[in-house]
């Protein structure tokens, strides 16, 4: 049987009225843009107070300065994969969580995008939305009104609704708003970061400077943390599904790669300097309220202006793609109604996170685990889109019956799912959080190889296999 979602409708992708398109191919006729148009789509939401916070966090590790720089360098490199995989969509001119078809089979693909799509994408909802519900109640707070509890509610459930509105309307908005957006945000953090430079210890060392083993546990760890950002993008093919088919994989590896990896550096940087100048007890209280008291009056509040337009920058884009991510695993729904679902539970985990933790505790523990699963996913991804060269044919990926290309055995792909379990044991085994080190990790003395060990396997094992008679595709 075939879905047979082959774009038969007309739809037109403007930024004035809601998109109603799903994971329905689209024709080369409705086909627009360049790939540099997704620089700004991609740098709008990496002007974060995420990275202020996971920068905040290297140094609490026990990092110099120049050894956190070292290590957001080589982080901001891991970019290059949500780059790489972006071309799939054009390629197939459908969601990044259909093509995966081709890696996990049409059965396993559901149970895939189930766990990976929502999960990664139900993570950075929370995380966004928290770190605008504590900001906002901050400044509210200061204001007068302090309430505990229904103020960050009531933050959250204001942004949230935005946000959903903005996934309502999808691709032509996100377009048309995104590069004013990230142009307003940079404005914004290079602002709020001159005010924070004149605070910065630059003859900073820590307390206890680490050599040897404790020092490759913290560089390890902080890089981990680091790259659960940019391996968690691998929706980032839903985005550049709309450029034409005739648009170069680098051009949209380029646009996308840097659109996300300079403001990652930048802002995560500051980060660092930021924590040098602040005591121990302003971690204590949080980084949203240090960064209150180092600022200005009147430029406080425009932070939080900052950080909400950013938090809806991103949120906006995970609410979008994981709609798709629904249709995709078989759900009937259309993508709008799948979208306010999506917000909703979104909203529903943030509320509980906002009542539970701080912003820092909340975004270094779920950023770690976060790559259990979205670095072996990506690893899976990038060799799949390299062995075929971006070519995937859109009527096969439809195709969901048993004698299907994608069908391989009962449904599954036996390559894609053994890489990617075997792939999450070991970045498993290898991490090392606060509530949770592997038996690798405790061996090596808490040094964290989850992410390149992880990846590594996964990739290597996706390779072998799927050039085997396991990995043979074909139709009954």
């Amino acid at each position: 049987m075939s879905e047979a979602r082959t774009g038969t409708e007309h739809f037109v992708d403007a930024s004035t009225q809601p998109e109603t398109r799903g994971i329905e191919v689209i024709s080369d006729s409705e086909r627009h843009g360049r790939a540099r148009d997704l620089f700004f789509v991609w740098a709008a939401p990496g002007v974060s107070i995420l990275n202020f916070t996971i920068g905040a966090t290297l140094i609490l590790l026990g990092l110099e300065i120049w050894q956190a720089f070292a290590v957001i360098v080589v982080a901001s490199l891991l970019w290059v994969f949500p780059g790489l995989i972006a071309g799939s969509g054009p390629a197939a001119g459908t969601s990044g969580s259909v093509v995966t078809r081709a890696m996990y089979g049409i059965i396993g693909n559901k149970l895939f995008v189930a766990f990976v799509g929502w999960f990664i994408g139900a993570v950075f909802l929370s995380l966004t939305w928290l770190a605008s519900s504590f900001m906002g109640a901050d400044l509210l707070r200061r204001i007068g009104l302090d309430d505990p509890v229904w103020v960050p509610i009531g933050v959250t459930i204001v942004v949230s609704a935005i946000t959903i509105l903005v996934a309502i309307f999808g691709h032509g908005l996100i377009l048309r708003i995104y590069p004013v957006m990230a142009i307003v945000l940079f404005a914004i953090f290079v602002l709020v970061s001159a005010f924070i430079l004149p605070t910065v210890n630059w003859q900073y060392t820590a307390p206890e400077p680490l050599g040897g083993v404790p020092l490759w546990s913290a560089l390890s760890i902080g890089f981990t943390i680091l790259a659960s950002t940019p391996l968690s993008f691998i929706n980032s093919p839903d985005i550049a599904r709309y450029l034409p088919r005739s648009t170069k994989p680098s051009h949209i590896a380029a646009a996308t790669a840097f659109g996300g990896a300079i403001p990652f550096v930048v802002f995560t940087a500051v980060g660092v300097l930021l924590a040098t100048g602040l005591k121990a007890s302003a971690f204590d209280a949080g980084i949203d309220v240090a960064l209150f008291d180092l600022l200005p009056g009147w430029l406080g509040p425009l932070l939080v202006i900052g950080v909400v337009v950013n938090t809806i920058a991103l949120n906006a884009m995970t609410t979008y793609t994981s709609s798709m991510a629904l249709q995709a695993i078989g759900f009937r729904l259309k993508r709008i109604p799948a979208a306010i679902i999506v917000g909703l539970v979104g909203t529903a985990l943030t509320i509980y996170l906002v009542l539970s933790s701080s912003l820092l505790e909340a975004a270094n523990l779920m950023l770690q685990f976060l790559v259990i699963v979205s670095g072996p996913a990506m690893a899976i991804y990038a060799v799949d889109v390299i062995q075929r060269r971006y070519v995937y044919d859109s009527v096969d990926l439809f195709d969901t019956g048993r004698g299907g290309r994608y069908w391989f055995t009962g449904g599954w792909s036996i390559p894609g799912i053994v890489a990617l379990l075997l792939g999450g044991l070991v970045t498993a085994l290898c991490l090392s959080t606060d509530v949770w080190t592997g038996p690798i990790g405790q061996a090596l003395g808490h040094v964290d190889l989850s992410v390149p060990a992880g990846m590594t396997v996964s990739a290597a094992v996706y390779a072998l296999l799927s050039r085997t008679r396991l990995g043979k595709e074909g139709r009954l």
